[in-house]
């Protein structure tokens, strides 16, 4: 398999972003906008098509799109803040209207599919050195600014009364959310993006009892899922996105399910001490 020049950009590009998106996805489901990232993921498509049109690069395109759609929702939404989810809805519709139309224009059928549901064998070094330099970005903007996310993703005004500068954090955590779901399209595929932000860290908090636990749990989970999807579409030619998504929800039922049966065994080991503790 690595023999393979295509696989080893897979995984290696694959692997940074298993741990990239969780990072954003965390923070994203914690202040309860992770339909955001569904509706970057579905823009993007809009800017694959233009790409391909226009003859540049589809991922540049899916880039630019994202970034404008991303901006454009944190606009409407501190504009309209009791109508937030309607901002994430209007972008999600416009994006899937523009791309709808210009998919009839692009030029080679094929390739846009591909952006649809991944595939690890489009991979090239390039695209490999760009996922390489945003996670370095993003690795560093994590680390750097972990309490301030943290503050954010609980509460704004809890942020802003900790000295965390709301406006730049936000826009940059808005910036590297949609180049990170951009860079995603080749490999994951863009309709599965949302499910890779939100069902790690959804599997994580049902077992995670900080922040930090979950924060961990879901990169862990990421990297698993991402790099078992890519190692399953490369033996059984199906689409990675697909893979990884299947992966992830049978993952959260179950962890849920361990987690239901753990209590459970508890509650009726609390029961069985009680009744002896009586019959004493």
């Amino acid at each position: 398999m690595l023999e393979f020049q295509f696989m080893r950009h897979a995984l290696l590009a694959g692997c940074m972003l298993s741990i990239m998106i969780p990072m954003i996805g965390v923070v994203m489901v914690s202040r309860k906008t992770s339909m955001i990232g569904d509706s970057l993921s579905h823009t993007s498509l809009a800017g694959v098509a233009l790409g391909l049109i226009s003859g540049i690069s589809p991922v540049l395109g899916a880039i630019c799109v994202c970034l404008l759609s991303a901006f454009a929702i944190e606009y409407i939404r501190h504009r309209l803040p009791a109508h937030g989810d309607m901002a994430t809805a209007v972008i999600t519709s416009i994006g899937l209207g523009a791309a709808a139309i210009l998919s009839r224009f692009a030029p080679g059928g094929n390739n846009f599919d591909s952006y649809l549901f991944g595939s690890i064998a489009s991979v090239t070094a390039g695209d490999v050195l760009q996922v390489a330099v945003v996670f370095a970005v993003t690795v560093f903007f994590s680390i750097v600014l972990y309490g301030g996310l943290v503050n954010i993703a609980i509460d704004e005004n809890l942020a802003r009364l900790a000295g965390v500068h709301v406006p730049v954090v936000n826009g940059m955590l808005t910036a590297l959310s949609a180049i990170v779901i951009a860079l995603s399209c080749k490999i994951v595929g863009a309709l599965m993006i949302s499910s890779i932000l939100i069902l790690p860290v959804a599997t994580a908090l049902i077992v995670g009892k900080s922040y930090r636990q979950v924060y961990r749990n879901s990169v862990l989970l990421g990297v698993f899922y991402t790099m078992s999807g890519i190692l399953f579409s490369y033996y059984f030619d199906v689409p990675t996105g697909g893979v990884i998504v299947v992966l992830a929800v049978a993952g959260m039922l179950l962890v849920a399910a361990g987690k239901k049966w753990r209590s459970r065994g508890s509650a009726r080991e609390e029961k069985e001490n009680h009744i002896r503790r009586i019959s004493l």
